[in-house]
């Protein structure tokens, strides 16, 4: 239509932005800043994320980043940012690095994520961060400093080498400018990984802070069991990057696509979407992410799984095709 064509970020159906720039931040990682168009909200909350999505070799391929911006300065300048880190099985995250040009324009989900800072702060905070873990707790870090809320904070950050950490010299230009703000980075392939059954060594005062801790899915667990088995787990507030899928109950089975007369077999862990889309079936999209609802079709008989609940679907249901999966045979209305 003539408003796509004199504003390709202009859509009534689907949030759009544009990348205005690409910074290196690492060798293997980089900022975007992203413009967005018509219907984005920047009343975002700091530690929250959003779904990306861009044109790769002909298919719409969609992955969430953190955002690494501040709401307040987000709204004066009208972008956001993501810090994206190439992932050797990240095909998304390694085009994002080093193939997306500036002009480039990009489909976007809504801010999302119960991650976040609140306002005003807690008077004492603990940050707990890994590699690329530490993109949400930035976004909480340059709103905290542009409220002058930095009074008292521990951030203890690891990475495989002091090359490897991201924001290394806004990150000591902090602990430079907020006394309040006390970092100790950990290089993990000469100091060992952060033993947090020890934590009490490098924080005595853990247990009364308010902690927020993103990273490997190890470093996670390990700070679920410390806090859990001091009995202040109210306290410990994670983020999960990718979320652990359910175990797997059923075996797959076939799906049978009822409208376009095509079967074909899948595993119990294969999105009925990505399935269908092998198989060359024209499948309803929009966010890929279980957001958005657009690829809902009916479950004409047998069951599927919920990926990220492990909820079984009867038939007569509809059912999220980007997320859910095969439990057996089942007939797809689609």
């Amino acid at each position: 239509d003539y408003l796509k064509l004199a504003n390709p970020l202009w859509s009534a159906r689907e949030l759009r932005g544009r990348v205005v720039e690409v910074r290196r931040e690492t060798v293997d990682s980089a900022t975007l800043v992203i413009k967005p168009g018509w219907g984005f909200s920047f009343d975002y909350q700091p530690g929250q994320y959003i779904g990306i999505g861009l044109p790769v070799d002909g298919r719409w391929r969609w992955r969430s980043y953190s955002l690494t911006s501040c709401p307040a300065k987000s709204r004066q300048s009208r972008s956001i940012t993501i810090t994206v880190k190439a992932m050797p099985e990240g095909f998304l995250s390694t085009h994002l690095v080093d193939g997306v040009a500036p002009g480039t324009v990009v489909r976007l989900a809504a801010p999302q994520g119960n991650f976040v800072m609140p306002d005003p702060a807690p008077a004492s905070v603990l940050f707990i961060t890994g590699g690329s873990g530490i993109t949400p707790v930035m976004s909480m870090l340059r709103t905290l400093s542009r409220r002058n809320q930095v009074t008292d904070i521990v951030h203890l950050h690891s990475a495989p080498t002091e090359s490897d950490v991201l924001f290394a010299a806004e990150l000591a230009e902090l602990q430079r400018s907020h006394p309040g703000y006390r970092l100790q980075v950990r290089a993990t392939r000469e100091q060992g990984r952060l033993d947090l059954s020890q934590i009490g060594d490098e924080v005595p005062d853990w247990r009364d802070r308010q902690t927020w801790a993103c990273g490997p899915e190890g470093m996670l667990t390990a700070a679920e069991q410390t806090w859990s088995a001091a009995g202040v787990d109210e306290r410990l507030h994670l983020e999960r990057f990718a979320a652990s899928r359910t175990a797997v109950h059923g075996q797959g089975g076939t799906v049978e696509f009822a409208r376009s007369g095509k079967t074909l077999t899948a595993d119990a862990a294969t999105p009925l979407m990505e399935a269908g889309e092998k198989a060359g079936i024209r499948m309803p999209f929009g966010c890929r992410m279980g957001i958005c609802q657009s690829c809902v079709v009916g479950l004409l008989d047998g069951h599927v799984r919920d990926l990220r609940t492990g909820v079984e679907h009867e038939p007569g249901s509809r059912i999220q095709t980007c997320i859910s999966a095969a439990s057996g045979d089942c007939v797809l209305d689609v």
